[in-house]
């Protein structure tokens, strides 16, 4: 059986990103920590790792969605939060390939950044897949974060390091959740099993203006 992690020195981190004890995000991306009791099963334990992640989500939309209706705002069933779990499909990645950092070649008077990446946000890339880096360090509101933030946060989510990581990249056409991601910023769904600590991390980045 899943279960959520309630408690992990990963959240005290968070925390000092974003004070909101209900989410812990850094920049864009949504973590989300997980155990299973059952063995792991490579893509079927993700998949599993996600679905327990947007039942959760469902249910909290659903119950919102109740209580907009018994105080006569609308909503309940004439507005179902869509997901499809088993719709979604993944791409196997390398640490090399989701924690890759860029550097800062500079940085203007009005605080934009440019860096040595290959990757640009531009209008070609309007609501598609962004970097892991990008989500975490260029969020949509509020202050960028450097490299160095995208390294700590890494270490402390993965203390073991990213030898024994199992990581996918899932596709985002299959639940409501990333419509908001698709309409601008970008929509991304990333699960990866820690084997050094038997755990799963799953990370979720969907925003817009």
């Amino acid at each position: 059986m899943m279960n959520e992690i309630e408690n992990d020195v990963f959240y005290d981190l968070a925390e000092k990103y974003d004070p909101d004890p209900e989410y812990h995000f850094v920049g864009e991306v949504d973590y989300h920590l997980l155990t299973d009791d059952r063995p792991y099963e490579g893509m079927s334990s993700h998949r599993e790792a996600l679905r327990f992640v947007f039942d959760r989500f469902k249910a909290k939309h659903e119950e919102e969605e109740m209580e907009r209706a018994g105080a006569g705002c609308g909503g309940g069933t004439e507005d179902p939060w869509v997901c499809d779990v088993d719709r979604a499909q993944a791409v196997p990645l390398t640490p090399q390939e989701l924690f890759y950092c860029p550097n800062i070649v500079r940085t203007d008077y009005y605080g934009n950044v440019w860096y040595d990446a290959e990757w640009v946000p531009n209008d070609e890339n309007i609501g598609t897949a962004v970097p892991y880096w990008y989500a975490l360090m260029e969020p949509v509101h509020g202050g960028k974060h450097k490299p160095e933030d995208f390294r700590k946060v890494n270490a402390v989510l993965f203390p073991n390091g990213t030898d024994a990581l199992d990581i996918y990249e899932w596709t985002t056409d299959w639940a409501d959740f990333f419509d908001a991601g698709h309409e601008w910023y970008g929509a991304c769904c990333w699960s990866i099993y820690d084997r050094s600590m038997d755990r799963y991390a799953v990370l979720l980045v969907s925003a817009t203006d």
